[in-house]
């Protein structure tokens, strides 16, 4: 992934934080176009099959997540991917801070991305968690919420690095809500190439009559009719030893 050290040009459009901050506090997720270049998806994908970069294999029909494979990545991560990790974290902790607070929850995650891996491995939480997920015709990702130990960061990002209707078809995002005391709520959305989704890992604030409560959120990918779909998912927490 030599191509990938180089981060002078991170992404194609600057972050509009102000709309993505008020879309996470509406919905729990949002949806920034463009964040990566064609040329930064391809290079992604190409170094899909370069085992020295990956620490881990994980075929999700062995353990029931769907049908599919990932690779976690090995730290030092590639340089690109280390920058956006590093860059996008301080603008979403201000969030999960203000989630925090309204929930009345006594955690407080530190302004710097290195704090929060400092907390990481004093629980003994040094794995890498970054990861490439690969999709074939009739791949799928079972709903679920990537928490991996007593420490983890309640919002996560993917960038979507194939082009829907082009490079495959089906494959949709599916973020489900668990509304307390009625019927889950199903959101249905099918990114671009390049984009980058920021969502909720696990819970989001709804205000209602009495205050705020906890609304539970998991994600998952529908199936994948033709081609191949590829994504890079971010999470700011790492995992147990």
């Amino acid at each position: 992934m030599e191509k990938l050290q180089n981060k002078e040009t991170i992404v194609r459009n600057p972050v509009d934080w102000p709309t993505v901050t008020e879309e996470m506090h509406e919905k729990g997720f949002a949806l920034v176009p463009a964040f990566l270049s064609a040329e930064q998806c391809g290079e992604l994908i190409d170094g899909y099959h370069q085992p020295d970069a990956y620490r881990k294999t994980v075929l999700m029909e062995r353990y029931r997540f769907g049908l599919g494979e990932y690779k976690y990545f090995n730290y030092p991560l590639p340089d690109l991917i280390q920058h956006m990790r590093t860059a996008l974290y301080p603008k979403l902790a201000v969030i999960a801070n203000a989630w925090m607070k309204v929930l009345n929850i006594a955690t407080v995650f530190p302004a710097e991305h290195q704090e929060l891996i400092q907390q990481c491995n004093e629980n003994n939480q040094t794995k890498a968690t970054v990861l490439i997920l690969k999709y074939g015709p009739g791949g799928f990702n079972t709903l679920h919420q990537d928490l991996y130990g007593e420490v983890y960061f309640p919002i996560q990002c993917v960038m979507f690095l194939n082009e829907p209707a082009q490079d495959f078809t089906g494959g949709e995002s599916v973020l489900t809500e668990q509304i307390p005391r009625a019927q889950s709520k199903a959101i249905v959305l099918q990114p671009k190439k390049g984009d980058l989704l920021i969502f909720t890992t696990n819970f989001r604030p709804v205000r209602g009559s009495k205050g705020y409560y906890r609304v539970n959120m998991k994600h998952g990918v529908s199936e994948v009719h033709t081609g191949a779909r590829h994504t890079l998912g971010i999470i700011f927490h790492d995992a147990l030893s």
